[in-house]
Order: structure tokens, then sequence, then C-alpha cells
């Protein structure tokens, strides 16, 4: 899973020394088998924000969790890609994909929970969802040939642009 080779079923079956008949007894297709291998393979929202848990700025929290998330994407680029493939043929699928653009988001903006009106922030959580994730990335990567490092500083900047705009003037 920590490819950004393609992910199929028959390499997952021979990786984990048993047949592919095996294999789709246990898990109906390549989502359910994903998503069961990634279950705690990523970190917690918390965890993934412990370098600004002092900070306030959600404009800075937003850039440390947009750069987190991208950074495990290219990691497990091969897993995400499939996920995101199952889900474009198979939207039920997408409960099966893990959540963890959404518990970034959410965090980094805790400081402001208070500040913003509800609407205005949920608001910048579904700006945000847009931009924070794996699809933005590899537009940019794969339709944009931006190079993986580009790619990441593009996308923070315009997360925290977004995040930025939608702050009270002080």
């Amino acid at each position: 899973m920590r490819t950004g080779r393609e992910v199929t079923m028959p390499e997952v079956a021979h990786d984990a020394l048993v047949s592919e008949a095996t294999a789709y007894r246990y898990f109906p297709d390549l989502a359910s088998l994903l998503a069961e291998a990634m279950a705690g393979q990523w970190p917690t929202p918390q965890r993934a924000l412990a370098s600004v848990a002092d900070s306030s700025d959600p404009v800075e929290r937003v850039a440390v969790a947009t750069e987190h998330l991208l950074r495990h994407v290219l990691t497990f680029q091969g897993a995400v890609r499939a996920m995101i493939a199952a889900t474009v043929t198979r939207p039920e699928a997408a409960a099966l994909r893990p959540g963890l653009r959404f518990g970034l988001i959410d965090h980094a903006l805790a400081p402001v929970a208070d500040v913003l009106d509800p609407a205005a922030l949920d608001q910048l959580k579904n700006d945000l969802a847009v931009v924070v994730s794996a699809e933005a990335l590899f537009s940019l990567t794969d339709l944009c040939r931006l190079e993986p490092e580009a790619a990441i500083a593009s996308v923070v900047h315009t997360a925290t642009t977004l995040t930025r705009a939608a702050l009270p003037s002080s």
C-alpha cells in the first residue's frame, strides 16, 4: 500500500500469500479490502496537528493539516487512487473511504469555531473539503503536470487563502 503503483486485488492476494479467491471470500471488492488494510494507518487529527497544538491561528493550522494529508496521500498513493476509483464507479462505496480530511479540517478550525458564524464555518469547511483532498493533489500532478512538492505548495496556498478570506477582519 505504501507505493505509487496501482493496487489490485491479485497483487494484494499475492503479497498476503493467499489465493485471489480467498481474498474475495473475505473482501467483496478492492475498496473493502483497502478500507480494512488502511484502518489505523493514518494518525488522528490531534496527532497530525501536534506541532501546532498551541496555536490558535487557523491559517497556520490549516496549512499544517493540508500538508500532512497530502504527504500521506503521496505515501499511500496507489491505495488512495484505488479507493477514489471505487467511489467514482460505485458512489455507495464512499463510506469505505477514510474521512481523514474532515477530521483534520474540523480540528484545524477548532480555535475559530466560536468566532465564526455557524453558517460561515460550515461553508468554510465545505470549501476546504474541496481543496484539502487527494483529488486536488492528483489534479495538479496528473493534469497540470506539477511535481508533488509544487502541487502540495499550491494546495496549501489555496487552502490558507480560503481560510484567511473567511476570517472576520481584525
